[in-house]
């Protein structure tokens, strides 16, 4: 019987209004700089690899701001930005970075409706996400941290586990006082909420938003408000 169901964040509950491309060309345009589009498909990929966070098992936020910082301005550099570089890449991050821009954060239409729904219906609720600072102070922005029995990161000191690790799961499920069997997560990436969820015994139930990974798992939706016929 379910009695938890587990959530990703990003892409699953919430996300950023506007994708990376537009704000770099608003920020050039202002600039007047011109730069190398060629190069931006493969600067980008690198970019959201090196500004993903530390490890959290040797996790310092300060460390993490910093190479957070320094991954943006290598990624304006390699597009050819060589005048106010780093004027430039703080622009970008108070635009687009979730530690420097959570106002920019917003939830789908389908998110505050279904967990409004499990809440009435007695789940027990919690968050499970590859973070790199506490997601509490985002959740309680965006109004929905009271839905939630408990909020876990990856980097919160007290957890120091990344999915697909089990500690992340395992922690969750101690927090919320639910065994493995009777818990559901719902996330977007099948590394390392697919997989990751299945390796501890949790059921995981993949949402692919944009239709892009038709046949990758058996349990897959499209929205959040077609979870609660699933439990």
């Amino acid at each position: 019987m379910v009695k938890a169901v587990f959530f990703d964040f990003y892409q699953t509950l919430g996300v950023w209004g506007q994708s990376l491309r537009p704000r770099v060309q608003k920020l050039t345009d202002r600039y007047r700089c011109e730069i190398d589009w060629e190069r931006y498909d493969t600067a980008r990929e690198n970019l959201y690899a090196d500004a993903s966070g530390s490890d959290p098992m040797t996790h310092d936020l300060l460390e993490t701001m910093q190479q957070i910082i320094d991954s943006y301005r290598d990624f304006l550099a390699v597009l050819g930005v060589q005048d106010y570089l780093d004027q430039m890449t703080w622009e970008l991050l108070q635009s687009e970075h979730s530690l420097f821009a959570a106002g920019a954060a917003t939830l789908y239409d389908d998110t505050v409706p279904t967990l409004e729904y499990l809440r009435d219906a007695g789940f027990k609720l919690a968050i499970v996400s590859n973070w790199d600072t506490p997601l509490d102070p985002l959740t309680e922005r965006l109004g929905i941290a009271d839905y939630f029995d408990t909020i876990t990161s990856s980097h919160d000191e007290r957890v120091r586990s990344a999915k697909p690790d089990p500690h992340i799961f395992e922690w969750t499920l101690r927090q919320v006082g639910v065994s493995a069997a009777e818990a559901v997560h719902v996330g977007d990436t099948y590394q390392a909420d697919i997989l990751g969820a299945e390796n501890v015994g949790i059921r995981p139930i993949l949402i692919d938003r944009d239709g892009t990974q038709v046949g990758r798992w058996k349990e897959t939706i499209r929205s959040l408000s077609e979870l609660p016929k699933l439990l």
